[in-house]
């Protein structure tokens, strides 16, 4: 049997505080490594860059985020996101909104992968500040959590995308 082509990307920028969530899990997941057919990519903030792996057939995609849902600061989320064709999205070569990615990848035709997204909750602006290196000790202490939750899902994924799910 193939192995099944997943894609886990990190989002966000490294110089907004805990918005490098994603990228710092994904740093953290090419240095354990990554079993044959997976592919662990830091897009930051290219969102069109994004837009185009995931339109290149992938079985299985896993973005990682941070992900403002109301919740404390470092909790983690796994969500199946929506996506929503009604509207043409907005090209954004250099901003990273993973719905709007998620939207153009549809718009563009092509047939995306099962999707999730692994989210942390960001600490307020106000207790990071705006443009801050590196994250808040709430986020930090998530991230090894955060890197074992992708490696379990991809696994998951793997396993039902070959039992036909």
């Amino acid at each position: 049997m193939t192995a099944r082509r997943v894609l886990v990307a990190g989002i966000g920028n490294v110089f907004f505080g805990d918005d490098g969530f994603g990228v710092e899990v994904v740093r953290r997941l090419r240095e354990r490594g990554c079993p044959d057919g997976v592919d662990i990519v830091d897009f930051g903030i290219r969102g069109l860059d994004l837009t185009y792996a995931l339109l290149d057939g992938y079985d299985v995609a896993v973005l990682v985020d941070a992900l403002p849902r109301g919740g404390p600061p470092g909790t983690l989320y796994v969500l199946e996101p929506d996506v929503a064709t009604s509207d043409t999205p907005a090209i954004e070569t250099h901003g990273m909104d993973p719905m709007k990615v998620l939207g153009l990848a549809s718009a563009l035709g092509g047939r995306l992968p099962a999707l999730r997204i692994v989210g942390c909750e960001p600490a307020p602006p106000e207790e990071v500040g705006e443009m801050a290196m590196g994250l808040s000790a709430a986020v930090a202490a998530a991230v090894p959590e955060a890197v074992h939750m992708v490696e379990a899902l991809v696994t998951q994924l793997q396993e039902g995308v070959e039992a036909g799910a």
